[in-house]
């Protein structure tokens, strides 16, 4: 079903019907009119109205319920999930992406209005009454060539998130972007964008393209990955043993699991997905630094772990530290620190305890770093065994640890009620039993119990 505030197409059609009668014109613009046409499921409407000045519009649309207002110089009516606005003018008035003079004008005709928009593909309105297309800018030839083009070069630089929106566009929809865009794009500014706008398209990249790596790979062509993330650079430039990477380079494995990872994510809430997409770009961070000749054969010996810092030096270039109440920081660093473990785990000579899984899950969500291992292994040339991922999450699973390390047995209410006084020996003796707890011979909270008095009446004999 769709969200209670989704547009309804009675509303718009009766908005669209009551704006004509008013002696106005109401069309449906941008990203819905495009991923209409690609046969997908749009998501944000948007009316614009013209031939109606902004108060003229307000009465109008106070016939059909609640009416919010947003905007400053320029007004934006939401109304049943559908923004509806005036067509507007912007100028660029400085530095930034704040620095616009923004005028609504209901005189503008639809060729102008739509100049101001970023590509072709997004500059296409349609008719909700007749159901006619009004495509200036031919980006219905576009999106059936599947080609990203920009329609207006000299205004198009006015905005440098622009140049964001071309690499998550050209995933999300698998298009080519022109020569003279691509040049462009190339040679556009970055250095006035936000971390939290460039993460808003990095987000809609990695969560919304199937293939990411489209995108990555237009970042590298544009210069982009150079401007805004060095730590991806030196990938580019890292062997891999051929044997286990047969197809090349650190970066060519990361594009590769990147949308390995992008099908592991589906059925994650926002920030588990967002963690482990980015989990997926860092994962290899530390192997530049790590990466040598052993006994003839290239090695990287402690990559997992010298990939944690740039990884967060990443994710500080983003801004990125909670998404609805999920630490991405602290699971991407235990992925990164971790993506080996699940393959590593039960291939070990002498097997791995019990124990060693439910310390591993204190450090990270064991079924999160196997999505992100499944995808490490898969994200290659030729053809791996990755059976050994597989069990270890069936044996998490059998431990009860998937998610997190077993809450403790015995808690500090527990040593209080035994007559302790707070203090730095409570949390001694908490850590201790949980230890115990944690290797398998405390599991019951009577043993918990037992062990907790003798620590008890030791530490008040000492």
């Amino acid at each position: 079903m769709p969200p209670p505030d989704a547009p309804t197409p009675e509303l718009v059609r009766g908005l669209a019907t009551a704006v004509r009668d008013a002696g106005g014109r109401a069309l449906v613009v941008g990203g819905w009119v495009r991923d209409e046409l690609l046969g997908r499921a749009p998501k944000d409407l948007d009316l614009e109205v013209f031939g109606l000045d902004a108060p003229r519009l307000r009465v109008v649309l106070d016939g059909f319920g609640r009416v919010d207002t947003v905007g400053e110089s320029f007004t934006v009516y939401k109304i049943g999930g559908i923004d509806v606005s005036l067509p507007r003018r912007e100028s660029k008035t400085g530095r930034g992406h704040k620095a616009f003079a923004v005028e609504g004008d209901p005189s503008l005709s639809i060729e102008d209005a739509a100049r101001r928009r970023d590509f072709t593909i997004n500059a296409i309105a349609r008719d909700p009454l007749t159901g006619e297309i009004l495509d200036p800018f031919g980006g219905r030839r576009d999106l059936d060539a599947r080609v990203l083009r920009v329609v207006d070069p000299v205004r198009f630089a006015d905005d440098s998130l622009r140049v964001l929106r071309a690499l998550q566009f050209a995933a999300r929809f698998d298009l080519t972007v022109d020569a003279d865009t691509r040049a462009l794009l190339a040679s556009i500014p970055l250095d006035d964008l936000p971390a939290e706008r460039v993460w808003g398209e990095v987000e809609k990249l990695l969560l919304q393209a199937p293939r990411p790596s489209i995108g990555l790979a237009l970042a590298w062509d544009l210069g982009v990955v150079g401007r805004l993330w060095p730590e991806l650079v030196p990938l580019a430039s890292c062997p891999q043993d051929a044997e286990w990477h047969p197809e090349g380079d650190v970066w060519t494995h990361t594009l590769m699991v990147v949308d390995q990872a992008r099908k592991q994510i589906d059925d994650l809430d926002r920030g588990r997905a967002a963690a482990v997409m980015l989990a997926a770009v860092c994962h290899d961070f530390g192997k530049p630094a790590t990466t040598a000749f052993v006994n003839g054969r290239l090695r990287s010996l402690g990559h997992e772990e010298a990939g944690v810092m740039p990884a967060m030096s990443f994710l500080d270039r983003l801004n990125v530290h909670t998404i609805d109440g999920f630490d991405v920081r602290r699971a991407v660093a235990g992925m990164v620190a971790h993506h080996l473990k699940p393959g590593a785990f039960l291939k070990a000579p002498q097997g791995v305890t019990d124990a060693a899984f439910r310390r591993l899950a204190q450090k990270v969500d064991l079924e999160l770093v196997v999505r992100l291992a499944r995808a490490d292994c898969s994200g290659r040339g030729g053809h791996f065994d990755c059976s050994a991922i597989e069990a270890f999450l069936a044996r998490a699973r059998a431990l009860g640890v998937e998610h997190a390390a077993p809450k403790p047995l015995v808690l500090g209410r527990h040593l209080l009620a035994m007559g302790m006084t707070p203090g730095p020996a409570v949390g001694r003796i908490l850590h201790h039993v949980y230890e115990r707890q944690l290797d398998g011979s405390v599991t019951t909270v009577d043993e918990g119990l037992a062990l907790a008095r003798t620590l008890v009446a030791a530490e008040k004999d000492a």
